[in-house]
């Protein structure tokens, strides 16, 4: 399976290119959209069985869904698809077109290059004491023995350590929540707008448009009142908002205020909305399946016997980090992704047009019974060295690959390894009347709304 450029002079050397099929289910006016806003996790998880690369409809739409695991690695290698797509444009009043997830070619490049010191491997251990600090503070918060509205806790915590790594500031703490509140709304509204493309009616004040708006105003302008702190303070602590505002761009020039403003979204917004889904899921596995926290409290015993666990430890606890893996295996919160085609290609003998917007499901293939055995069990264990070879190449990539791979991936792992152990060995969960664990299908995928009950070890 390939992935070229389609060039008129060489298709008489080839074999010709095959149409992708239409996936069946289509409606008049909306197309499959309908199927993608009432069961889309089902609907993508069974296109495989029509084909490696499927056409659908959204409304006045075609785009391309690719199921395998090699071509969506191809696809995500390949320079002839850039980011863009029903997912981007969603996003795009949110993320802006400056920022580093949503821009493409040199300014894409120079803009990881800003970014990237923050998160090499040698920079993380700097971060240790306050992804500590953050996850004894749950611990210590949870001993009230009040029911947890775990969708507060969980971006709560996932904001204060982006936040307080990555912007150095305190500022954050009374922001916070309304971070949190705003982003529930956005994400939600968002992957409507994806799904069903409705252009102008989105304008109409109704008043499910009108929270949508307002949840934006308010985050942009959290976002501007975060650059106007730390401008007025004078500091320059080594993070990455001085690295930002110290910003110059192709010639020489500081970055604009534009720039600043969206880069600064994309650091508090996505990779806070991608942690936060994953503790919620990571807390639920714990809660459905109790004997994980017990293997995962003998292994910190073990580890770290009667003191704290520190960030030094993580690499350790292997266990705990098998888990974090298969939660993001089986619930991730990066579900669905799309690219857009820059030139005709050959997408595993098919036809992609110029144009073409292709989306992929990261839950459809980390769930595909073709490359797991047992592919519906949540089981840690097969991410042991002797297993994980068995997994075929491209079918578990939660942090993506190429270019375009999030450059945070050794800091979430870090973070979301240590707040489990801390979690798990001080806790068990039971759920709580009005717990409702149903998936909520957003720009990201979580538990609809999860109340727990911590007990005690």
């Amino acid at each position: 399976m390939t992935v070229e450029s389609v060039h008129p002079g060489a298709r008489g050397q080839r074999a010709p290119l095959h149409e992708a099929p239409v996936a069946g289910g289509s409606v008049p006016l909306l197309g499959h959209g309908w199927r993608l806003v009432r069961d889309p996790l089902a609907f993508l998880a069974q296109l495989r069985d029509h084909g490696d690369v499927v056409r659908l409809r959204l409304g006045p739409k075609t785009v391309y869904a690719v199921t395998t695991p090699a071509l969506t690695g191809a696809l995500a290698l390949s320079p002839d698809y850039i980011i863009a797509g029903p997912l981007w444009e969603s996003l795009e009043s949110l993320l802006g077109k400056e920022g580093v997830a949503t821009a493409n070619g040199p300014l894409h490049r120079r803009q990881r290059r800003t970014i990237q010191p923050a998160f090499r491997l040698d920079a993380i251990p700097a971060y240790g004491p306050i992804m500590a600090e953050e996850a004894y503070a749950l611990v210590q918060r949870w001993r009230s023995g009040e029911v947890l509205d775990v969708t507060a806790e969980s971006f709560r915590v996932a904001v204060r350590v982006a936040a307080r790594c990555l912007m150095r500031g305190s500022y954050m703490d009374a922001r916070a929540e309304r971070i949190c509140t705003a982003l529930a709304t956005l994400f939600s509204g968002m992957y409507q707008r994806m799904v069903v493309p409705l252009g102008p009616l989105y304008r109409i004040p109704v008043p499910s448009n009108r929270e949508f708006n307002r949840a934006l105003a308010d985050l942009h302008h959290l976002v501007d009142e975060i650059v106007a702190d730390r401008r007025a303070s004078g500091r320059k602590p080594d993070d990455l908002l001085t690295a930002l505002l110290d910003a110059k761009d192709e010639n020489g020039e500081p970055i604009g205020e534009q720039e600043i403003h969206d880069q600064v979204i994309a650091i508090l917004t996505p990779g806070s909305e991608t942690v936060g889904s994953t503790i919620m899921s990571l807390l639920l596995v714990l809660t459905e399946h109790p004997d994980l926290g017990d293997r995962i409290r003998d292994e910190v015993t073990t580890v770290v016997a009667d003191r704290p666990v520190a960030f030094e430890d993580v690499r350790k606890l292997t266990y705990t980090a098998n888990v974090v893996v298969e939660t993001m295996r089986l619930y991730p919160a990066v579900w669905i992704l799309t690219r857009r085609a820059v030139t005709e290609t050959d997408l595993g003998g098919y036809r992609i047009p110029a144009g073409a917007d292709v989306i992929y499901s990261p839950y459809a293939i980390q769930r595909d019974r073709r490359s797991y055995q047992r592919h519906e069990d949540f089981d840690p264990d097969r991410w042991l060295p002797d297993r994980a070879g068995e997994v075929p190449k491209y079918a578990m990539s939660p942090f993506s690959v190429g270019n375009r791979k999030c450059p945070s991936d050794h800091f979430s792992m870090a973070e979301l390894t240590l707040i489990t152990a801390v979690v798990a060995s001080a806790y068990r969960f039971e759920q709580a009347p009005g717990s409702d664990a149903r998936p909520r299908i957003g720009i990201t995928l979580r538990p609809r709304r999860l109340m727990l009950r911590a007990l005690p070890r």
